[in-house]
């Protein structure tokens, strides 16, 4: 990331933010444009590719949540920061699950978003593939996890994943009976900038769960460590392997 010039793309029907970060941005030779709504997002970024999208929750018709919903659905994994007035864990949780990247709440100054932005992008610029041959297929019970499709199938037929739950079991799996403690698998998944509890770390592996576990209640592959964490547990100790 060092040495290579940063462009921001703000959406947001706030003119008043818009006017202050798009100054302050430029005074730092940072490229920045902006968007009043996110009804067009996925078609401005077929013209324009910036290096990270600052997305605003609450905005009029598309929301910001539906907007990266729609983008990460599409396959498109551009950085996204999501920016809220609201204030609850829970909704940091849901954007997370519906793979932002990080999340800042409003009020914030324009020197703390800049600095989400560098983490953001660190992350993204270090971030090396968890399975070192570029591919590998985990099996567990009548789960596949295929690490370069980011897909799981069940008796061959695709599970829709979010990139929260997607990121959460490839973690998991490559890490195999291994107790991983909730502060952990924030660093592994998010980096240690991110802002959210350990109480968010608990709602994913429990969305987690209600997809791989025949009893949620009564967990066999995501087990607790109880006042620790979580390891993953595969159902034939072969399976943990990659093939």
């Amino acid at each position: 990331m060092e040495g290579e010039t940063i462009q921001v793309l703000l959406v947001d029907d706030d003119a008043g933010l818009r006017d202050l970060l798009r100054k302050f941005f430029q005074q730092r030779g940072i490229e920045f444009s902006v968007l009043h709504n996110a009804t067009n997002l996925a078609n401005r970024l077929a013209l324009e590719r910036p290096s990270i999208v600052v997305l605003d929750v609450m905005m009029p018709g598309v929301d910001g949540l539906t907007a990266l919903r729609q983008l990460r659905e599409m396959g498109d994994a551009i950085p996204v920061i999501m920016l809220t007035s609201l204030a609850e864990d829970l909704d940091r949780v849901v954007g997370l699950e519906f793979g932002a990247d990080d999340y800042l709440g409003k009020p914030f100054t324009p020197l703390e978003l800049l600095a989400r932005i560098k983490a953001v992008l660190r992350r993204h610029s270090s971030r090396a593939p968890l399975v070192a041959s570029g591919r590998a297929t985990y099996r567990f019970g009548r789960f596949r996890l295929d690490t370069a499709a980011r897909a799981l199938f069940c008796d061959d037929k695709r599970i829709k994943l979010t990139g929260t739950n997607y990121a959460l079991l490839e973690v998991l799996a490559t890490h195999p009976m291994e107790t991983l403690s909730r502060a952990k698998l924030l660093d592994l998944l998010y980096g240690p900038d991110v802002d959210i509890t350990e109480r968010g770390m608990d709602l994913s592996v429990w969305r987690l769960r209600r997809l791989l576990e025949e009893d949620p209640s009564q967990p066999c592959v995501i087990q607790t460590v109880r006042g620790v964490g979580y390891m993953f547990v595969p159902t034939d100790s072969d399976d943990e392997k990659p093939v």
